[in-house]
């Protein structure tokens, strides 16, 4: 029998707000609950500091989480990337939404793009991922560390602070913010993190009923690949501070009869710019975790560990 009522955790911040009210809207419009946004603040809400200073992985989600399992709310909806990649026995992702576009943008002053901006602009970005990437295209840019909600970076642009900052493009979107991006980048010049732009949504796996109707929220492509974006990530043992990227889209085979299959590209690189491994893999979409290991396994082999250097966990 179909819920009526749902309490549903969010973070507090535009963005996790905006995520939450696309998720109950399809709640009830789909399946008529009545669903009651339940604001959670969360450590990395709560302070300014680099991620990495307070908590690193999990800092948006564990309180969300503790909520869950307390019983204080029934569900929370979850930027994927911020989930830690260790499993919970008490918790589930029980749908992974339609996947927003996963590229990063470019928020820049006179709408440059990331080529046009001048030797010595300040970009700014709070991800090594991002950083490391930046860097490593060679043209003198000063990235500078942020922190802080859309309408912050965005800000400091605005203020002339920054020449320019880089989002997710799937936050510009939900925000209808789409149209201050100067540039949509190209993953062949920035990759993006495991999971940007999907959204989790989960619950306690003892609760069977609410499983099952959450599940039909599920995009079966989307889930594909952010698993093996994932597991990727968790065989290099990085958390969401690590300067790794991953990119796994779904689409069909090379021969007409086999069916779809996963394709997977793999970063790491030093968070100074100065070098940087990057593979791709292929494989059957019932494979996407086998697919995300054994291309961190080549990647490890090309000297990722060394690489992420502190960062590994």
């Amino acid at each position: 029998m179909t819920r009526r009522h749902l309490r549903l955790g969010t973070r507090g911040s535009a963005l996790a707000l905006a995520q939450s009210q696309d998720v109950a809207a399809t709640l009830t419009d789909q399946l008529g609950c009545d669903v009651e946004l339940v604001r959670v603040q969360t450590a990395g809400d709560a302070s300014s500091a680099a991620i990495e200073q307070i908590g690193g992985t999990g800092v948006f989600v564990t309180a969300l989480r503790e909520a869950l399992a307390a019983g204080e709310i029934e569900l929370a909806v979850h930027s994927y990337k911020d989930l830690p990649t260790a499993p919970t026995d008490e918790l589930v992702v029980a749908a992974v939404p339609l996947r927003e576009d996963p590229r990063d943008a470019l928020v820049a002053r006179d709408r440059l793009t990331i080529g046009e901006l001048p030797a010595g602009a300040r970009i700014g970005t709070g991800s090594p991922r991002r950083t490391a990437q930046l860097l490593g295209l060679g043209l003198g840019l000063e990235v500078v560390g942020v922190r802080g909600n859309v309408d912050t970076r965005i800000a400091k642009v605005a203020a002339g602070k920054l020449d320019a900052v880089v989002l997710a493009r799937a936050g510009l979107a939900r925000l209808d913010r789409l149209g201050e991006a100067s540039e949509v980048i190209d993953p062949l010049t920035m990759l993006p993190a495991p999971a940007q732009g999907a959204l989790a949504i989960e619950c306690r796996a003892g609760d069977a009923e609410l499983v099952a109707l959450l599940a039909t929220l599920e995009d079966a492509d989307s889930r594909t690949a952010v698993t093996a974006e994932r597991a990727l990530l968790s065989a290099l043992e990085g958390g969401c501070t690590a300067p790794v990227a991953a990119l796994a889209v779904v689409a069909e085979g090379s021969d007409p009869g086999d069916g779809p299959e996963l394709y997977l590209r793999g970063l790491v690189a030093a968070v100074d710019g100065t070098d940087a491994v990057r593979l791709s893999a292929t494989g059957p979409t019932s494979e996407a975790v086998e697919v995300g290991r054994r291309l961190a396994a080549e990647l490890l082999d090309l000297g990722a560990a060394d690489l992420m250097g502190g960062t590994r966990t």
